[in-house]
């Protein structure tokens, strides 16, 4: 990822790139996400909570990941419709890399349409990590009471937490501008480290991020809640170090 700055548009703030994943057999990890241009692939919740972080000291300005509602609102880009350009699952070649036209991977950003705000890549390609713990039953209940679904549960205290956009391995179905899905433990099934690795994923290099950096400058204490909201990584570890895990 390629960072520029706003008073020098052809300067550089920083280059980033993730690093080499293992599995219990020592391969490494495929990780397109290495090439430029690549949607970053395999990382955990808390590296991306964590990358928000080292990003925002490094250029000096606020990043975090969006809310699931944040995330839904650009995606729908004021439509109403199943996708963000419309209903039919047809047209999704020209706006997603999904199961149909991926060849079995992901792609470099910004190769499809761009929805009507000109974001890229909203549905398919990967999927992206929110805020928001996932609760499967929220939005019906919303549906019932009339609550506000901004926010769901955040920040997320616990796993599974809520991706959303589907990826390049799935149907049309999961693409919707709707779709929920949860953080799952067989994500991570090939890792070799116990406790299991807080950075990274071997088995969802379907699973990325983008990030957002809000109008509102946040002030310090609400800075230090998001960044210091990161409880699932830590309790995980905590629990199995109980268990007698290494």
């Amino acid at each position: 990822m390629r960072l520029y700055s706003e008073t020098e548009p052809k300067g550089v703030d920083a280059v980033t790139r993730p690093s080499n994943a293992l599995t219990y057999f020592g391969e490494v990890v495929p990780q397109e996400s290495r090439e430029p241009g690549m949607p970053c692939t395999n990382a955990r919740w808390h590296a991306a909570v964590m990358y928000c972080e080292w990003l925002s000291r490094k250029t000096g300005r606020y990043f975090r990941l969006p809310t699931e509602a944040e995330w839904e609102y650009a995606c729908r880009a004021g439509s109403k419709t199943t996708y963000g350009f419309g209903d039919d699952p047809k047209q999704l070649g020209d706006y997603a890399w999904y199961f149909e036209n991926s060849d079995g991977k992901p792609h470099p950003v910004g190769q499809k349409k761009p929805n009507a705000w000109g974001l890229f890549d909203m549905h398919g390609n990967v999927a992206e990590w929110t805020l928001d713990q996932h609760d499967p039953n929220y939005y019906a209940e919303c549906a019932k009471t009339g609550a506000s679904s901004s926010p769901v549960q955040w920040p997320a205290t616990e796993y599974p937490i809520v991706v959303r956009g589907g990826s390049w391995d799935d149907d049309p179905d999961r693409l919707r501008s709707a779709a929920r899905r949860g953080s799952q433990k067989g994500w991570k099934v090939q890792d070799p480290q116990l406790p299991k690795s807080i950075w990274y994923f071997t088995d969802a290099k379907f699973v990325g991020f983008r990030v957002v950096r809000p109008l509102a400058v946040p002030t310090d204490e609400e800075r230090k809640q998001w960044w210091e909201a990161d409880v699932p990584a830590i309790a995980e570890i905590q629990e199995r170090q109980r268990k007698g895990g290494r």
